[in-house]
Protein backbone atom coordinates (compact mmCIF):
# COMPACT_ATOMS: atom_id res chain seq x y z
CA UNK A 1 0.00 0.00 0.00
CA UNK A 2 0.84 3.83 -0.58
CA UNK A 3 1.31 5.72 2.53
CA UNK A 4 2.15 8.95 3.50
CA UNK A 5 3.17 10.02 6.93
CA UNK A 6 2.88 14.18 7.99
CA UNK A 7 5.06 14.75 10.62
CA UNK A 8 8.29 13.23 11.56
CA UNK A 9 8.58 12.85 15.31
CA UNK A 10 8.39 10.31 17.74
CA UNK A 11 5.09 8.77 16.32
CA UNK A 12 5.21 9.75 12.62
CA UNK A 13 8.95 8.55 12.52
CA UNK A 14 8.14 5.08 13.69
CA UNK A 15 5.01 4.72 12.11
CA UNK A 16 7.00 5.21 8.78
CA UNK A 17 9.42 3.06 9.30
CA UNK A 18 7.17 0.43 10.28
CA UNK A 19 4.83 0.25 7.80
CA UNK A 20 7.68 0.59 5.51
CA UNK A 21 9.03 -2.48 7.35
CA UNK A 22 5.96 -4.63 6.40
CA UNK A 23 6.18 -3.69 2.38
CA UNK A 24 4.61 -0.69 2.12
CA UNK A 25 5.76 2.65 0.38
CA UNK A 26 6.01 5.11 2.50
CA UNK A 27 6.76 8.90 2.16
CA UNK A 28 7.18 10.79 4.96
CA UNK A 29 6.66 14.72 5.22
CA UNK A 30 8.38 17.08 7.65
CA UNK A 31 8.84 20.80 7.06
CA UNK A 32 12.07 20.99 8.70
CA UNK A 33 14.75 20.71 5.41
CA UNK A 34 17.52 20.38 7.33
CA UNK A 35 16.10 17.46 9.00
CA UNK A 36 14.56 16.18 5.62
CA UNK A 37 18.07 16.33 4.26
CA UNK A 38 19.64 14.01 7.53
CA UNK A 39 17.18 11.40 6.83
CA UNK A 40 17.76 10.94 3.58
CA UNK A 41 21.05 10.33 4.36
CA UNK A 42 20.17 7.92 6.56
CA UNK A 43 20.47 9.83 9.82
CA UNK A 44 17.78 8.96 12.15
CA UNK A 45 17.01 12.39 14.52
CA UNK A 46 15.68 10.80 17.40
CA UNK A 47 17.21 8.06 19.84
CA UNK A 48 14.54 4.54 19.60
CA UNK A 49 16.42 1.55 20.64
CA UNK A 50 16.36 -0.80 17.06
CA UNK A 51 14.71 2.04 14.81
CA UNK A 52 18.03 2.70 13.23
CA UNK A 53 17.91 -0.94 11.38
CA UNK A 54 15.00 -0.57 9.81
CA UNK A 55 15.44 3.44 9.04
CA UNK A 56 18.37 2.33 7.32
CA UNK A 57 17.41 -1.29 5.25
CA UNK A 58 13.62 0.47 4.05
CA UNK A 59 15.48 3.49 3.14
CA UNK A 60 17.76 1.14 0.94
CA UNK A 61 15.28 -1.06 0.01
CA UNK A 62 13.56 2.38 -1.45
CA UNK A 63 10.44 2.38 0.78
CA UNK A 64 10.70 5.14 2.90
CA UNK A 65 11.49 8.14 1.46
CA UNK A 66 11.17 12.11 2.64
CA UNK A 67 9.94 14.94 1.65
CA UNK A 68 9.40 18.53 2.65
CA UNK A 69 6.72 19.27 -0.36
CA UNK A 70 3.17 18.25 1.47
CA UNK A 71 1.85 18.28 -2.14
CA UNK A 72 4.10 15.23 -2.89
CA UNK A 73 3.09 13.64 0.06
CA UNK A 74 -0.82 13.96 -0.86
CA UNK A 75 -0.33 12.89 -4.03
CA UNK A 76 2.15 9.58 -3.16
CA UNK A 77 -0.58 7.75 -0.10
CA UNK A 78 -4.02 6.53 -0.32
CA UNK A 79 -3.64 6.33 3.38
CA UNK A 80 -2.46 10.06 4.79
CA UNK A 81 -1.11 9.82 9.10
CA UNK A 82 -1.55 13.01 10.65
CA UNK A 83 1.67 12.36 13.39
CA UNK A 84 1.78 16.17 14.08
CA UNK A 85 2.49 18.18 17.74
CA UNK A 86 -0.32 18.54 19.80
CA UNK A 87 1.25 20.52 22.35
CA UNK A 88 0.13 21.54 26.07
CA UNK A 89 -1.38 25.04 25.38
CA UNK A 90 -1.66 27.41 28.52
CA UNK A 91 -4.61 26.26 29.73
CA UNK A 92 -3.77 22.79 29.59
CA UNK A 93 -6.09 21.90 26.47
CA UNK A 94 -4.41 20.23 23.74
CA UNK A 95 -3.27 22.87 21.01
CA UNK A 96 -4.80 21.59 17.91
CA UNK A 97 -3.47 24.25 15.30
CA UNK A 98 -0.85 21.72 13.63
CA UNK A 99 -3.64 19.20 12.97
CA UNK A 100 -5.94 21.91 11.76
CA UNK A 101 -4.06 23.58 9.79
CA UNK A 102 -2.96 21.36 7.64
CA UNK A 103 -6.02 19.39 7.07
CA UNK A 104 -7.08 22.55 5.67
CA UNK A 105 -3.91 22.27 3.13
CA UNK A 106 -5.65 18.59 2.43
CA UNK A 107 -8.52 19.85 1.45
CA UNK A 108 -7.08 21.92 -0.86
CA UNK A 109 -5.05 19.54 -2.64
CA UNK A 110 -6.61 16.10 -2.62
CA UNK A 111 -7.86 15.53 -5.55
CA UNK A 112 -9.06 10.87 -5.25
CA UNK A 113 -10.25 9.44 -2.52
CA UNK A 114 -7.83 9.48 0.77
CA UNK A 115 -8.29 7.88 4.57
CA UNK A 116 -6.79 11.08 6.80
CA UNK A 117 -5.78 9.42 10.06
CA UNK A 118 -5.40 11.03 12.76
CA UNK A 119 -2.44 9.46 14.85
CA UNK A 120 -1.75 12.13 16.96
CA UNK A 121 -3.25 12.28 20.80
CA UNK A 122 -6.33 14.66 20.45
CA UNK A 123 -9.37 15.54 22.23
CA UNK A 124 -12.76 14.17 21.34
CA UNK A 125 -14.48 15.77 18.15
CA UNK A 126 -10.85 16.55 16.38
CA UNK A 127 -11.85 13.89 13.63
CA UNK A 128 -15.30 15.97 13.29
CA UNK A 129 -13.15 19.29 13.22
CA UNK A 130 -10.63 17.62 10.69
CA UNK A 131 -13.13 16.49 8.35
CA UNK A 132 -15.16 19.58 8.93
CA UNK A 133 -12.11 21.57 7.87
CA UNK A 134 -11.33 18.97 4.80
CA UNK A 135 -14.44 19.24 3.65
CA UNK A 136 -14.95 23.04 2.88
CA UNK A 137 -12.32 22.67 0.68
CA UNK A 138 -12.20 19.42 -0.56
CA UNK A 139 -14.04 18.47 -4.19
CA UNK A 140 -13.66 14.53 -3.39
CA UNK A 141 -14.77 11.60 -1.39
CA UNK A 142 -11.88 11.04 1.48
CA UNK A 143 -12.99 9.44 5.04
CA UNK A 144 -11.15 10.59 8.79
CA UNK A 145 -9.99 7.71 10.91
CA UNK A 146 -9.43 7.90 14.78
CA UNK A 147 -6.25 6.12 14.97
CA UNK A 148 -4.64 6.21 18.31
CA UNK A 149 -0.63 5.31 19.06
CA UNK A 150 0.36 3.46 22.08
CA UNK A 151 3.86 3.70 21.50
CA UNK A 152 6.16 3.84 24.77
CA UNK A 153 9.29 5.41 24.24
CA UNK A 154 12.66 3.29 24.49
CA UNK A 155 9.91 0.46 23.13
CA UNK A 156 8.23 2.34 20.32
CA UNK A 157 9.33 -0.27 17.50
CA UNK A 158 8.37 -3.19 19.11
CA UNK A 159 5.29 -1.94 20.33
CA UNK A 160 4.40 -0.95 16.68
CA UNK A 161 5.67 -4.39 16.05
CA UNK A 162 4.03 -6.37 18.13
CA UNK A 163 1.22 -4.75 19.37
CA UNK A 164 -1.91 -5.52 22.22
CA UNK A 165 -4.08 -4.06 20.59
CA UNK A 166 -5.04 -1.85 17.71
CA UNK A 167 -7.95 1.12 18.05
CA UNK A 168 -9.63 2.22 14.99
CA UNK A 169 -12.01 4.67 15.11
CA UNK A 170 -14.13 4.71 11.84
CA UNK A 171 -17.85 5.29 10.89
CA UNK A 172 -16.69 4.38 7.26
CA UNK A 173 -16.89 0.88 6.17
CA UNK A 174 -14.56 1.16 3.26
CA UNK A 175 -11.89 3.14 5.26
CA UNK A 176 -12.08 0.18 8.23
CA UNK A 177 -11.56 -2.22 5.36
CA UNK A 178 -8.28 -0.46 4.19
CA UNK A 179 -7.41 0.06 7.74
CA UNK A 180 -7.47 -3.59 8.70
CA UNK A 181 -5.71 -4.40 5.34
CA UNK A 182 -3.10 -2.20 6.35
CA UNK A 183 -2.24 -3.25 9.82
CA UNK A 184 -3.09 -7.07 9.25
CA UNK A 185 0.68 -8.13 9.37
CA UNK A 186 0.82 -6.39 12.70
CA UNK A 187 -1.92 -9.10 14.59
CA UNK A 188 -1.53 -12.06 12.99
CA UNK A 189 -0.70 -13.82 16.61
CA UNK A 190 -4.45 -12.80 17.17
CA UNK A 191 -4.47 -9.49 18.92
CA UNK A 192 -7.47 -7.79 18.25
CA UNK A 193 -8.05 -4.90 15.56
CA UNK A 194 -11.05 -2.93 17.90
CA UNK A 195 -12.93 -0.68 15.84
CA UNK A 196 -15.33 1.71 17.38
CA UNK A 197 -16.69 5.40 16.67
CA UNK A 198 -13.98 8.31 16.57
CA UNK A 199 -15.16 9.70 19.57
CA UNK A 200 -14.57 6.49 21.84
CA UNK A 201 -11.02 6.00 20.10
CA UNK A 202 -9.55 9.34 20.75
CA UNK A 203 -10.95 9.02 24.58
CA UNK A 204 -9.32 5.65 24.67
CA UNK A 205 -6.00 7.01 24.25
CA UNK A 206 -6.83 10.11 27.12
CA UNK A 207 -7.95 7.71 28.93
CA UNK A 208 -5.43 4.61 28.75
CA UNK A 209 -2.74 7.42 29.58
CA UNK A 210 -4.56 8.80 32.39
CA UNK A 211 -5.37 5.59 33.87
CA UNK A 212 -1.78 4.74 34.31
CA UNK A 213 -0.39 8.11 35.93
CA UNK A 214 -3.23 7.58 38.42
CA UNK A 215 -1.82 4.23 39.19
CA UNK A 216 1.84 5.21 38.92
CA UNK A 217 0.78 8.51 41.74
CA UNK A 218 -0.97 6.25 44.07
CA UNK A 219 2.20 4.27 44.29
CA UNK A 220 4.24 7.33 44.67
CA UNK A 221 1.51 8.26 47.87
CA UNK A 222 1.93 4.64 49.14
CA UNK A 223 4.85 5.10 48.97
CA UNK A 224 5.72 8.44 50.49
CA UNK A 225 3.21 7.12 53.42
CA UNK A 226 5.10 4.38 54.24
CA UNK A 227 7.79 6.35 54.96
CA UNK A 228 6.07 7.79 57.87
CA UNK A 229 4.69 4.60 59.42
CA UNK A 230 7.75 2.16 58.88
CA UNK A 231 6.22 0.18 56.07
CA UNK A 232 8.56 -1.53 53.14
CA UNK A 233 6.76 -0.36 49.81
CA UNK A 234 8.85 -3.04 47.91
CA UNK A 235 6.72 -5.92 49.89
CA UNK A 236 3.84 -3.64 49.68
CA UNK A 237 4.25 -3.43 46.08
CA UNK A 238 4.94 -7.39 45.53
CA UNK A 239 1.92 -8.02 48.05
CA UNK A 240 -0.57 -5.79 45.28
CA UNK A 241 1.39 -6.67 42.10
CA UNK A 242 0.15 -10.96 42.53
CA UNK A 243 -3.39 -9.85 42.70
CA UNK A 244 -4.53 -10.39 38.75
CA UNK A 245 -6.90 -7.38 39.34
CA UNK A 246 -4.21 -5.30 39.94
CA UNK A 247 -1.13 -6.34 38.16
CA UNK A 248 3.07 -5.87 38.24
CA UNK A 249 3.17 -3.26 35.59
CA UNK A 250 3.42 0.54 37.05
CA UNK A 251 3.52 -0.24 40.80
CA UNK A 252 7.23 0.98 41.14
CA UNK A 253 7.34 4.09 43.09
CA UNK A 254 10.06 7.21 42.34
CA UNK A 255 10.23 10.70 41.96
CA UNK A 256 7.18 10.99 39.65
CA UNK A 257 6.21 10.53 35.89
CA UNK A 258 7.30 12.72 32.95
CA UNK A 259 7.62 12.65 29.36
CA UNK A 260 5.89 13.81 26.41
CA UNK A 261 2.28 11.53 26.66
CA UNK A 262 1.83 11.55 30.41
CA UNK A 263 1.99 15.38 31.85
CA UNK A 264 -0.11 16.60 28.49
CA UNK A 265 -2.63 13.81 28.06
CA UNK A 266 -3.29 14.06 32.21
CA UNK A 267 -3.94 18.23 31.97
CA UNK A 268 -5.70 17.91 28.32
CA UNK A 269 -8.72 15.67 29.75
CA UNK A 270 -8.72 17.41 32.84
CA UNK A 271 -9.49 20.48 30.71
CA UNK A 272 -11.71 18.36 28.40
CA UNK A 273 -14.00 17.62 31.68
CA UNK A 274 -14.15 20.97 32.77
CA UNK A 275 -15.63 22.09 28.95
CA UNK A 276 -17.72 19.45 29.17
CA UNK A 277 -18.89 20.54 33.18
CA UNK A 278 -17.29 17.56 34.28
CA UNK A 279 -14.49 17.98 37.09
CA UNK A 280 -12.12 15.41 36.91
CA UNK A 281 -11.18 15.41 40.64
CA UNK A 282 -9.26 12.21 40.53
CA UNK A 283 -6.86 14.12 37.75
CA UNK A 284 -6.63 17.04 39.57
CA UNK A 285 -4.59 15.07 42.33
CA UNK A 286 -2.81 13.00 40.20
CA UNK A 287 -1.82 16.43 38.62
CA UNK A 288 -0.42 18.12 41.88
CA UNK A 289 1.19 15.07 43.29
CA UNK A 290 3.24 13.96 40.65
CA UNK A 291 4.23 17.66 40.71
CA UNK A 292 4.96 17.26 44.10
CA UNK A 293 6.70 14.44 44.14
CA UNK A 294 9.40 15.20 41.65
CA UNK A 295 11.02 17.17 44.26
CA UNK A 296 10.14 14.62 47.14
CA UNK A 297 13.79 14.02 47.96
CA UNK A 298 14.63 17.55 48.28
CA UNK A 299 14.00 17.59 51.96
CA UNK A 300 16.42 14.60 52.64
CA UNK A 301 19.42 16.17 50.50
CA UNK A 302 18.72 19.44 52.97
CA UNK A 303 18.59 17.65 56.15
CA UNK A 304 21.63 15.54 55.27
CA UNK A 305 23.70 18.55 54.80
CA UNK A 306 22.52 20.76 57.74
CA UNK A 307 20.33 22.76 54.87
CA UNK A 308 23.29 24.05 53.87
CA UNK A 309 23.77 22.87 49.93
CA UNK A 310 26.01 26.09 48.64
CA UNK A 311 28.95 24.64 47.31
CA UNK A 312 28.31 20.62 47.84
CA UNK A 313 28.70 19.00 44.23
CA UNK A 314 25.98 16.55 43.86
CA UNK A 315 26.60 13.77 40.99
CA UNK A 316 23.62 13.40 39.10
CA UNK A 317 22.80 9.98 37.63
CA UNK A 318 20.07 9.79 34.42
CA UNK A 319 18.69 13.19 32.93
CA UNK A 320 16.08 11.67 30.39
CA UNK A 321 11.84 11.24 31.87
CA UNK A 322 12.90 7.55 31.78
CA UNK A 323 15.60 5.28 30.44
CA UNK A 324 16.13 4.24 26.56
CA UNK A 325 15.38 7.81 25.78
CA UNK A 326 17.27 11.15 25.10
CA UNK A 327 13.36 12.92 25.69
CA UNK A 328 13.67 14.96 28.72
CA UNK A 329 10.08 16.98 28.42
CA UNK A 330 8.78 17.12 31.87
CA UNK A 331 11.84 15.01 33.29
CA UNK A 332 11.70 15.31 37.43
CA UNK A 333 15.19 15.57 36.89
CA UNK A 334 15.02 19.03 35.65
CA UNK A 335 12.79 19.69 38.58
CA UNK A 336 15.12 18.86 41.34
CA UNK A 337 18.03 20.40 39.77
CA UNK A 338 16.69 23.55 39.37
CA UNK A 339 15.68 23.26 43.16
CA UNK A 340 19.36 22.22 43.80
CA UNK A 341 21.00 24.85 41.82
CA UNK A 342 18.96 27.56 43.43
CA UNK A 343 20.42 26.78 46.96
CA UNK A 344 23.72 26.92 45.60
CA UNK A 345 24.74 23.31 45.33
CA UNK A 346 26.96 22.26 41.86
CA UNK A 347 25.74 19.29 39.82
CA UNK A 348 28.08 17.27 37.58
CA UNK A 349 25.22 15.28 35.80
CA UNK A 350 25.54 11.88 33.75
CA UNK A 351 23.12 10.08 31.22
CA UNK A 352 23.47 7.84 28.17
CA UNK A 353 21.42 9.99 25.51
CA UNK A 354 20.09 12.98 27.41
CA UNK A 355 22.77 15.41 27.87
CA UNK A 356 22.96 17.10 24.49
CA UNK A 357 18.78 17.79 24.98
CA UNK A 358 19.77 18.98 28.88
CA UNK A 359 22.53 21.76 27.82
CA UNK A 360 20.00 23.13 25.66
CA UNK A 361 18.04 23.76 28.76
CA UNK A 362 20.66 24.05 31.40
CA UNK A 363 23.31 25.55 29.53
CA UNK A 364 27.14 25.73 31.28
CA UNK A 365 24.77 25.84 34.75
CA UNK A 366 25.99 21.63 34.53
CA UNK A 367 28.94 19.86 34.69
CA UNK A 368 28.65 17.85 32.01
CA UNK A 369 30.66 14.43 32.51
CA UNK A 370 31.87 11.78 29.79
CA UNK A 371 30.73 8.85 32.59
CA UNK A 372 28.81 7.76 35.23
CA UNK A 373 31.80 7.23 37.55
CA UNK A 374 33.62 10.59 36.27
CA UNK A 375 30.11 12.35 37.24
CA UNK A 376 31.21 11.38 41.30
CA UNK A 377 35.01 12.70 41.28
CA UNK A 378 34.88 15.20 44.31
CA UNK A 379 30.95 15.00 44.78
CA UNK A 380 29.40 15.05 47.90
CA UNK A 381 26.60 12.92 47.62
CA UNK A 382 24.68 11.04 44.30
CA UNK A 383 21.29 11.75 43.09
CA UNK A 384 19.80 8.78 41.11
CA UNK A 385 16.87 10.06 38.77
CA UNK A 386 16.69 7.81 36.32
CA UNK A 387 16.82 3.61 36.24
CA UNK A 388 19.29 3.44 33.17
CA UNK A 389 20.38 -0.89 33.31
CA UNK A 390 23.98 0.60 33.04
CA UNK A 391 22.84 2.17 36.98
CA UNK A 392 21.75 -0.97 38.43
CA UNK A 393 24.99 -3.22 39.24
CA UNK A 394 27.89 -0.29 39.86
CA UNK A 395 31.27 -0.95 41.35
CA UNK A 396 30.31 0.06 44.61
CA UNK A 397 34.43 0.26 46.18
CA UNK A 398 34.78 2.43 43.18
CA UNK A 399 31.69 4.89 44.24
CA UNK A 400 32.90 5.14 47.52
CA UNK A 401 36.77 5.79 46.31
CA UNK A 402 34.93 8.56 44.22
CA UNK A 403 32.62 10.35 46.49
CA UNK A 404 34.11 12.44 49.06
CA UNK A 405 30.71 10.94 51.51
CA UNK A 406 29.29 7.67 50.27
CA UNK A 407 25.48 8.70 50.47
CA UNK A 408 22.89 8.37 47.49
CA UNK A 409 19.94 9.69 47.46
CA UNK A 410 18.25 7.18 45.00
CA UNK A 411 14.97 8.30 43.41
CA UNK A 412 13.87 4.87 41.53
CA UNK A 413 15.24 2.56 44.22
CA UNK A 414 17.50 1.11 42.19
CA UNK A 415 19.31 -0.55 44.90
CA UNK A 416 18.91 -3.15 47.97
CA UNK A 417 18.44 -1.79 51.00
CA UNK A 418 20.36 -4.58 52.66
CA UNK A 419 23.32 -4.49 50.42
CA UNK A 420 23.65 -0.45 50.91
CA UNK A 421 23.79 -1.84 54.68
CA UNK A 422 26.34 -3.86 53.87
CA UNK A 423 28.68 -1.90 51.67
CA UNK A 424 28.74 0.75 53.80
CA UNK A 425 26.33 3.48 51.96
CA UNK A 426 23.91 5.96 53.50
CA UNK A 427 21.01 5.35 51.00
CA UNK A 428 17.96 7.06 50.73
CA UNK A 429 15.08 5.86 48.91
CA UNK A 430 11.80 6.09 48.23
CA UNK A 431 9.16 4.61 50.35
CA UNK A 432 12.12 2.39 52.39
CA UNK A 433 13.47 2.89 55.57
CA UNK A 434 16.96 4.98 54.75
CA UNK A 435 20.22 2.97 55.60
CA UNK A 436 23.03 4.10 58.34
CA UNK A 437 21.81 7.74 58.53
Amino acid sequence: MKISVIGTGYVGLVTGTCLAETGNEVICVDIDKTKVDKMRNGEVPIYEPHLDVLFERNIKANRLKFTTSLAEGLAHGEIIFLALPTPEDEDGSADLSYVLSVSEEIGKKINNYKVIVDKSTVPVGTAEKVRAIIAENASCEFDVVSNPEFLREGFAVDDFMKPERIVVGSSSERATTLMKKLYSPFVRSGNPIIVMDEKSAELTKYASNSFLATKITFMNEIANYCERVGADVDMVRAGMGTDSRIGRRFLFPGIGYGGSCFPKDVKALKKAGKDADYDFKILKSVIEINSAQKTILLPKIDAYFNDDLKGKTIAVWGLAFKPETDDIREAPSIAIMDALLEKGAILQVFDPEAMPNISKRFGDKLTYSESMYSALEEADALLICTEWSIFRTPDYNKLKELLRNPVIFDGRNLYNINDMETEGFTYISIGRKAVNL
